[in-house]
C-alpha cells in the first residue's frame, strides 16, 4: 500500500520545538581537528501537525536554528482521535523499528526518547510506544513519522473503501 504524504503550509501556526539530539563531528584535516554539529529537532502545533528536520553548522545555535527552518519544510497532518492514536501501527527505518498502540485516556505518554518527543509534538496525550532495534535518534525519528503517516482515521477509511461510516466499525 502506498502512503500518502500529507503536507501542511507553514502560515499561521503556532509551533513549537523540541531538540531531539545534537551531535559533534569530528573532521581530520592536514591542520587538525575540525568540529562540527549536527542537531535533530522536532517542531508542532500540538494538534497535529509535526516536522522533524536536520541541520549541520559549525556552532551549535546555527546548526538548532538550521534544523528548525528544515523542520518548517517537512510538516505532515497526523489523526489524533481523543488524545491518542487510531489504531496499532508498526513501521520501520534503517535498523529502528516501532510499535505505537492507542491507550485509554489518563495513561500518558509511554515512550522514549526520540520517540517522545515527536509524539508529544503531535499533541498525543495517551499512547503506548516502543522502539526495538537501533537506538539512533535519526533512524528512531524517521520511524516514528513513517508509523504516524500511515494512520488512518475512520472518515479517510470510510472514503477510500466508498463506504457509509457506520459501516467502518460494524464490519
Amino acid at each position: 500500500m502506498a502512503t500518502t504524504i500529507r503536507k501542511v503550509k507553514t502560515t499561521d501556526l503556532d509551533l513549537k520545538d523540541r531538540l531531539v539530539s545534537i551531535q559533534r563531528v569530528t573532521k581530520v584535516t592536514k591542520g587538525g581537528r575540525t568540529f562540527s554539529f549536527s542537531a535533530i529537532v522536532i517542531v508542532g502545533n500540538e494538534s497535529g501537525i509535526v516536522g522533524y528536520g536536520l541541520g549541520k553548522a559549525n556552532e551549535v545555535t546555527t546548526a538548532i536554528a538550521k534544523g528548525i527552518e528544515d523542520a518548517k519544510k517537512n510538516l505532515i497532518k497526523v489523526p489524533v482521535y481523543k488524545g491518542t492514536v487510531p489504531h496499532e501501527q508498526i513501521s520501520k527505518y534503517g535498523g529502528a523499528t516501532v510499535f505505537i498502540k492507542p491507550a485509554s485516556s489518563g495513561t500518558g505518554v509511554k515512550a522514549g526518547g526520540a520517540m517522545r518527543a515527536v509524539l508529544e509534538s503531535v499533541g498525543i496525550t495517551d499512547v503506548l510506544a516502543k522502539s526495538k532495534g537501533s537506538s539512533n535518534p535519526h533512524n528512531l525519528v524517521k520511524a516514528t513519522f513513517a508509523a504516524l503517516l500511515e494512520m488512518r482515521d475512520a472518515y479517510t477509511v470510510s472514503q477510500h473503501r466508498n463506504i457509509p461510516m457506520d459501516r467502518v466499525f460494524n464490519g
